[in-house]
């Protein structure tokens, strides 16, 4: 197929805006936005560079977004690139499931897939957050034996053991050798990522609108949903 120049030259001007800023809003340059939504050949063009770079185009409302696939470790985390800004300076394995633990348990309390968005609620306070983690790793340990924690892919022993051996502070520090702080910096870590708002006078934490959409569109389809559910313990 022959695309005409100008189209090219619209498609890659785009996919460098998309690898840039990680998405493109309508208010802040209609022309690209407008070029994509109204020119086939260009979003064409602009999702085969995207595959190649081993991405997705997703378009939400006023926005379009570029999104890593999961073992893209170029435009995305690799593992320890997420256990070196998560965890502790000598964090091992389990630390790094405890900081994957929190953020899902996040998601889950933020979203639970009914009605017409997935979005449940608007705030939650890091003070209930906290509590919140602390039970659903108590509720796991009392709920799976060995053979059921292999099943469901989630050692909550090792976690809880981890979680334990943080400090107790009342404190709002951010040292990550403490349960406050290991909390905080995964939260600042969504924030920089665009997916949630700490509000740290506040202790309050809140879904960004970028957040609600990727959870609508794919993370929390009626099949996910029920799995997160099932791996966090609601349903064991």
């Amino acid at each position: 197929m022959v695309y005409e120049e100008d189209n090219i030259r619209l498609s890659q001007e785009l996919f460098y805006y998309l690898i840039s800023h990680r998405e493109l809003d309508e208010k802040k340059n209609l022309e690209l936005f407008r070029a994509y939504v109204e020119k086939d050949e260009v979003r064409e063009l602009v999702k085969r560079q995207a595959e190649i770079a081993e991405c997705q185009i997703e378009k939400y409302g006023s926005v379009i977004y570029l999104i890593p696939n999961e073992e893209n470790y170029v435009l995305g985390f690799s593992k320890k690139q997420l256990k070196m800004e998560l965890c502790r300076s000598a964090g091992t394995d389990k630390d790094y499931y405890l900081s994957q633990f929190v953020i899902l348990t996040l998601l889950t309390e933020f979203y639970d897939s009914q009605g017409n968005t997935s979005n449940s609620r608007t705030f939650l306070k890091l003070g209930e957050f906290m509590n919140i983690i602390a039970e659903r790793l108590a509720a796991g340990v009392e709920a799976c034996d060995e053979e059921r924690e292999e099943k469901i892919g989630l050692a909550f022993k090792d976690m809880k053991e981890i979680y334990d051996s943080l400090k107790n502070t009342d404190k709002l520090v951010k040292q990550k050798t403490n349960k406050v702080g290991f909390v905080i910096n995964i939260l600042e870590f969504l924030q920089k990522q665009g997916l949630i708002i700490f509000i740290e006078m506040d202790e309050m934490i809140q879904p960004t609108k970028k957040l609600t959409a990727f959870m609508d569109w794919n993370l929390l389809n009626k099949n996910n949903f029920e799995r997160v559910r099932k791996v966090l313990g609601e349903k064991l």
